[in-house]
């Protein structure tokens, strides 16, 4: 978009969808659920709470609600997420749930400054837009851990390479913000 809003409702759209793919944090939190949805049995049901709390986080930054250090939340939610992944940590479905869905809810304030003071039309499809990405996403990572699961010896391993990933991933981000914030001069 060139830092401009979306003026149509395929702007919108294309916006929505594009905006957690190519946000490698976003993308790679998305990812990283997907994965551990589907290692605690509960795809769907864990899955579905991470996206309503972006939907959720984004009518927040929509309603002009200011969360603080959300990039750095963000950053530090991809970290943790990784390394839930990374030390095969297994924790009980409610605490994900509501991990999933706090996560959701900073990752989703962020998704809204993209399209903070669009029209009605072509916000909807934004919406519309992240939300359905998330789930194929999500849900796709998920099934394609189950079939590692399912199918191949080395998969523990694999996984935890996985998850180092996106924790390193999270950590380089999280390093970012908070040199950014505490030393703005250095970059």
């Amino acid at each position: 978009m060139g830092g401009q809003l979306p003026q149509t409702f395929g702007q919108g759209l294309l916006s929505g969808i594009g905006h957690p793919v190519i946000g490698v944090d976003h993308f790679a939190f998305v990812v990283a659920v997907g994965i551990v949805a589907a290692l605690a049995g509960h795809l769907w049901a864990l899955t579905l709470p991470f996206v309503a709390g972006t939907l959720a986080g984004c009518l927040i930054h929509l309603a002009g609600i200011t969360l603080p250090v959300a990039e750095l939340v963000v950053a530090a939610t991809v970290l943790l997420l990784g390394a839930i992944i990374a030390t095969n940590r297994e924790l009980p479905a409610l605490l994900l749930a509501v991990l999933f869905a706090g996560a959701g809810i900073f990752h989703g304030w962020a998704y809204g400054e993209s399209i903070f003071g669009a029209e009605q039309t072509p916000l909807v499809a934004y919406l519309a837009g992240f939300t359905v990405v998330q789930l194929v996403v999500g849900v796709l990572a998920g099934l394609g851990t189950r079939w590692v699961i399912h199918s191949d010896a080395a998969r523990p391993m694999k996984l935890r390479l996985v998850g180092a990933t996106v924790a390193g991933m999270g950590l380089v981000l999280f390093v970012g913000h908070v040199e950014g914030i505490f030393f703005p001069g250095l970059r």
